[in-house]
């Protein structure tokens, strides 16, 4: 008896499209399991930017503030030219020069205390410096000026101003002239910082304008990019205690406060930064509001991520008292 056993040398039909159909199945998984993690990946990336970016802000203003107003021996006596203070480096070229009687980067011969801290906000305050046409409508600018200690023993770098001290005369050069002869007086570089934000490309960065003697105010750097807007707050104490009563936006702040005529003072302030990622995420839509101390800022509904972040800073020097 002979048995014929057939031997299948190949698929069906049915087999192979159930295979296909199977293997479409594991491909859209692993796909869509691979764009998750990208999505992820693009997300976590965005957020830890927004992160850094914040913090290296924050610390680079922060440092300034904190150390606002300190000007070496001189620091909490006013600057009276002809009497305690002499100014050998001539005037600064390309200066910026805020708003009041005495806010350029050298005190003048007005009589008027001499401004070491002034602000606004772009487009919106009457004031604002002449030397910067590029920045952010709707972001503050804030000035500051101040010695940068410890001193220095040679006192002979020549793009910088200099200032030698003692505790009853001020005598302002620059590292090109010969260092002054001040009996017991210590020497210190000058420094005035203006802080605003202006795009670069579609890109907000935040910027800085610093003093040289080669270049007056005409140095700009560009510190971080992503700060999309910038919101200060005043503190004021009016009884005394050395701790700010409240605090108020640029728009309140008067011409008498600003030349500490009044028997308030400035005692800190509050910095509070938008974040915006550099780069767009066109599978995220921010419908997200943002608060900036006083200040909202409504849904913009773009495809950039967003993140607010602020710090209060206690003013160090006793130059602002009254």
């Amino acid at each position: 008896m002979r048995v014929q056993i057939n031997k299948q040398r190949g698929l069906s039909l049915v087999e192979l499209m159930v295979a296909l159909v199977i293997s479409l199945f594991l491909s859209a998984g692993i796909f869509s399991m691979f764009s998750m993690s990208a999505t992820n990946v693009t997300t976590t990336s965005q957020f830890n930017q927004l992160q850094e970016n914040g913090r290296i802000a924050l610390a680079l203003i922060d440092r300034d503030l904190s150390q606002l107003g300190f000007m070496g021996d001189m620091t909490g006596t006013p600057f009276s030219m002809g009497m305690n203070t002499t100014i050998t480096a001539g005037a600064v070229a390309n200066d910026c020069v805020g708003g009041g009687l005495n806010n350029a980067s050298l005190p003048n011969n007005t009589l008027s205390d001499f401004r070491v801290i002034w602000g606004y906000e772009s487009g919106v305050s009457a004031d604002s410096f002449a030397c910067l046409t590029n920045v952010n409508s709707g972001t503050d600018v804030i000035q500051l000026k101040r010695l940068i200690g410890p001193p220095t023993l040679n006192p002979n770098v020549a793009s910088r101003y200099y200032m030698a001290t003692r505790s009853d005369q001020a005598v302002i050069f620059t590292g090109a002239q010969a260092t002054p002869a001040l009996l017991n007086g210590r020497f210190w570089e000058l420094q005035h910082h203006i802080y605003y934000i202006a795009n670069d490309g579609d890109i907000p960065v935040l910027r800085r304008r610093t003093l040289s003697a080669t270049n007056g105010m005409n140095n700009e750097e560009q510190l971080v990019e992503g700060v999309e807007n910038m919101r200060i707050l005043y503190g004021f104490d009016s009884d005394g205690d050395s701790t700010a009563d409240g605090f108020m936006p640029v728009q309140n702040v008067t011409e008498l406060m600003w030349s500490n005529l009044r028997p308030q003072r400035l005692v800190a302030l509050r910095i509070f930064l938008l974040i915006r990622s550099v780069a767009e995420d066109f599978s995220y839509t921010n419908n997200v509001s943002y608060v900036l101390g006083d200040k909202n800022i409504a849904p913009l509904n773009d495809h950039y991520r967003r993140k607010v972040v602020s710090a209060t800073v206690v003013l160090e020097n006793p130059v602002l008292m009254n």
